[in-house]
């Protein structure tokens, strides 16, 4: 199933229905007042983010979503009936812009997070709301309102634990394949993966975690070189970066630099995220060349940590370092979350004696 991440779509709430023009007609009451109802209210558009969805593909099939219409007023006073609300369900992560402004409307970042795309239309009221002294049997009602319409736009950013960023053939899918149950196509040419693929990585103490493997880019991917911006837009939300090189590289360092000014440029505070270095493809690499790259490396202050994707060397000291990160993490997260105690008596006041 193809990965799709951006989509325009069109929302029409529905038009109230329109007030009823109707008198009573009833034994014994031969000039009977006015007796119209009002009509119903339209229903409205609703966006709700779902952690069912992992991508916009539905909106390859579909662009148009509406509302249903508020039914008309009837006689005896009877309103119509409220039209149904259209519920459309995104996935989490997703940005809805204003298609022609692209003015950021909202962010649905929580699973059960709600968005009123389009209000429904109030509906018309009947002629029994316009009686009065001077006119006593109206012969007009009001028709109810249209609900509001517009072209919207609709963009993801992937919200993982982990994203595998790196140069294109670096071994990303071959380590998601290693990390979770995930099956990407792997080959040995650039740009293998053209789209991005989600694992879960299982841990044994902990909640598993979600990993993003992502597109490869090329030197110029902050201006949209490549697959670049498909790239950058989502590693925005991820907690840990998995930066993965090709040791067998003979230019281990200028590869890192690549990604590095690439993240710099398109947004600085990327570079505060947490990041561990994957040496990958031990397997071929001449272990001096190991031993130079690891050094340098780590004379940056960076965590390395070498593997063989193909081999699975490494694998189980990469899933224990990950398993530490993300414990620090989410306890850091939690301890933000907590609210502060609060002395009563700096409060209250300490009790004067008597």
């Amino acid at each position: 199933m193809a990965f799709v991440d951006e989509a325009n779509f069109f929302v029409k709430a529905g038009d109230g229905g329109n007030g009823c023009v109707s008198f009573r007609r009833e034994k014994y009451v031969p000039k009977g007042g006015p007796s119209g109802g009002d009509g119903g209210k339209g229903g409205s558009v609703i966006l709700e983010a779902s952690n069912r969805l992992q991508s916009l593909i539905d909106f390859r099939y579909r662009s148009h979503f509406k509302a249903e219409r508020g039914g008309n007023g009837q006689s005896k006073d009877m309103h119509g009936r409220n039209g149904s609300d259209c519920h459309m369900q995104v996935p989490v992560g997703s940005i809805i812009k204003d298609s022609e402004t692209r003015e950021v409307l909202c962010e649905l970042l929580a699973d059960g997070d709600t968005y009123l795309a389009a209000q429904g239309g109030s509906g018309g009221l009947g002629n029994a709301h316009f009686s009065s002294s001077s006119n006593r049997t109206p012969r007009y009602a009001s028709k109810g309102k249209e609900g509001e319409e517009l072209w919207l736009r609709i963009e993801l950013k992937l919200i993982a634990d982990v994203g595998l960023v790196g140069l294109p053939n670096a071994g990303k899918s071959t380590l998601l394949s290693r990390l979770s149950a995930a099956n990407p196509k792997v080959a040995s040419y650039p740009f293998t993966t053209l789209e991005p693929q989600l694992g879960v990585l299982q841990f044994k103490y902990q909640d598993p975690c979600i990993i993003a493997d992502i597109p490869g880019l090329i030197e110029g991917a902050h201006e949209g070189l490549g697959l670049g911006h498909t790239f950058l837009r989502h590693i925005e939300r991820t907690r840990i970066l998995l930066h993965v090189l090709d040791v067998s590289s003979e230019s281990v360092q200028a590869d890192f630099q690549v990604i590095e000014n690439e993240r710099r440029s398109y947004r600085e505070d990327l570079l505060d995220r947490t990041m561990i270095l994957v040496l990958n493809k031990t397997d071929i690499a001449d272990p001096e060349q190991v031993t130079e790259a690891v050094a340098s490396l780590t004379g940056m202050g960076l965590q390395v940590v070498c593997i063989s994707g193909l081999t699975g060397a490494g694998i189980t000291e990469l899933k224990n370092v990950l398993e530490e990160k993300l414990e620090a993490l989410r306890q850091a997260e939690k301890e933000d979350q907590e609210p502060e105690e609060i002395d009563e008596k700096s409060i209250l006041g300490e009790p004067e004696d008597d």
